[in-house]
């Protein structure tokens, strides 16, 4: 609940930010753009991950309000998830990694200094829909975790590769970002480097559920370009 309502507050203050009186030419651009993502998962009880490497794309509009400020939103599809990690005399026999599909729409406060080229800042809130996913398990650790299971019934095991159906399809969390935007005269690139703290969970986190996990929730590092054109 306190996650939740730290997204509420953020998304409050943004679009108080953006609803203050408009004392500059507005300036309005659209745009698409695209890049990388390094994900994992925050487990708690903690698993051993490695990174998934993966891609995000989509379309942008970025309102400027005022000098130095306005506001930045955003369709994207993102691939999150984890690759597990085991130990060494496993490693050649187990293998498990899970790609999860987003939409994700941030919406963020939009700082930018200089004038050709800029230096900008991006903050805010962000949503995203789970809409499909690709797992990757070995057959021995399938059939590891088969045996496991029959073995103790009642025991928490291989919970993180529970079916879609037992996954959370909203996710929600704060994203920042920084980076140099360039004014041309065929149209604005901006090249950024951002940061998203997912504050939801993927699996039930509710004691009343007996949840295994207290958490579970995404971290991505991206790196994006996007090209924009100025409408107005």
């Amino acid at each position: 609940m306190k996650r939740f309502s730290l997204f509420l507050i953020c998304t409050v203050l943004g679009g108080m930010l953006f609803a203050q009186k408009q004392t500059f030419p507005t300036e309005l651009y659209i745009g698409a753009g695209g890049g990388g993502v390094a994900a994992n998962m925050s487990f708690v009880p903690s698993i051993p991950q490695k990174i998934i490497y993966s891609y995000q794309g989509g379309i942008a509009a970025k309102y400027v309000t005022e000098k130095h400020l306005g506001l930045l939103t955003e369709v994207n599809l993102t691939r999150k998830g984890w690759h597990e990690e085991f130990d060494a005399e496993q490693e050649e026999e187990f293998a498990y990694e899970r790609a999860l599909t987003y939409i994700d729409v941030p919406f963020m406060t939009h700082v930018y200094f200089g004038n050709k080229t800029r230096f900008v800042f991006n903050a805010g809130p962000q949503i995203s829909l789970l809409i499909g996913e690709n797992a990757r398990m070995s057959q021995a650790l399938s059939d590891d975790v088969e045996a496991r299971k029959a073995a103790a019934p009642d025991a928490p095991i291989g919970v993180q590769y529970a079916p879609r159906s037992e996954m959370k399809r909203v996710d929600y969390g704060l994203i920042g970002g920084m980076g140099l935007e360039l004014r041309t005269a065929i149209g604005v690139f901006d090249l950024e480097g951002r940061y998203y703290f997912g504050l939801g969970d993927i699996f039930t986190s509710r004691r009343s559920d007996k949840a295994y996990f207290t958490r579970s929730a995404h971290r991505v590092i991206m790196a994006k370009l996007t090209y924009y054109i100025q409408v107005k």
